[in-house]
């Protein structure tokens, strides 16, 4: 049977730096803006309002893993349970409004439907400039929603545009950085949630 050994390569200097990388931005993690967006959470969970949560690509697949853990995981504090939704779920009407719409009404069409003052969006997005991310957060803004930002590089037009932003500076490009970051915050605030019980 042969030995599968890696040799020396490229990999071998880019895990190291990575981990590292990772590492030195969550030292950087503003723990009160961290703290903000769990009171937003609770508040919500509270008043009974939603919580809309939107990305693109690597950021829909984070959007959609943290509205499963907000709402099942979350009901293990014994409290009442979260209202969330994740507006890159719903296929056959998130690829409807693109195709007959345009691809930055994809979250805005949805939200049209359901906004509500009180409720929250979050979108995540690590250049902070999709236009589907922008219109959204327009339609929420108009409606009394309150908008919060996980963003990355230098937080792009949505920094100046969401009520609560958190920003993992990176050189732009750096998806994968900002895509594990906010992955970990996701967590961080799931199990503070869970945290606090009945």
């Amino acid at each position: 049977m042969q030995d599968f050994v890696t040799p020396p390569t490229v990999s071998q200097g880019i895990m190291p730096t990575h981990i590292s990388d990772v590492r030195s931005l969550l030292g950087h993690v503003p723990m009160f803006t961290l703290e903000r967006i769990v009171e937003v959470f609770q508040k919500a969970r509270d008043d009974g309002t939603f919580i809309y949560i939107a990305g693109n690509g690597g950021s829909a697949a984070t959007a959609s893993h943290w509205v499963n853990d907000l709402g099942k995981a979350t009901k293990r504090s014994g409290r009442r349970p979260m209202r969330v939704v994740c507006l890159s779920d719903n296929t056959s009407w998130f690829s409807a409004l693109a195709n007959d719409e345009g691809y930055e009404r994809v979250f805005s069409g949805q939200l049209e439907n359901f906004a509500k003052p009180g409720d929250v969006l979050v979108c995540i997005s690590a250049s902070g400039n999709s236009s589907n991310l922008l219109s959204a957060v327009d339609v929420a803004s108009e409606r009394g929603m309150t908008t919060i930002g996980l963003l990355g590089f230098d937080g792009g037009a949505l920094k100046s545009r969401v009520d609560v932003m958190l920003c993992v500076s990176t050189e732009k490009g750096e998806y994968e950085l900002v895509e594990d970051i906010h992955s970990i915050l996701c967590h961080t605030i799931t199990k503070c949630l869970i945290a606090d019980r009945a």
